[in-house]
């Protein structure tokens, strides 16, 4: 590997973690990528985390809402961190 893109051209056809802003999580199958690391998934896995403030007992409260998308193109410049898949050697 000589470049950062190198792991994510080793990642395509293969099942990608990706996190984005707004505490959205991906999981999906990598079918395209461009140098703005904008992002073509297959079969994914949505998950978006939200906090809210309990106003009587002023408890945070966390809900996951998780959504199947069959195709889903992602911009660049939300994405945080992209994890390739788990490789054992």
């Amino acid at each position: 590997m000589e470049e950062p893109l190198d792991l994510i051209r080793l990642s395509l056809d293969e099942r990608v973690y990706i996190k984005c802003r707004g505490e959205r999580e991906l999981r999906g199958k990598l079918h395209a990528y461009d140098q703005h690391l904008n992002v073509i998934l297959g079969d994914v896995e949505e998950t978006v985390t939200t906090k809210e403030v309990d106003p009587e007992t002023d408890e945070e409260i966390v809900k996951k809402a998780v959504r199947r998308v069959g195709m889903l193109f992602v911009r660049g410049d939300i994405i945080v961190l992209v994890s390739p898949p788990l490789r054992v050697t």
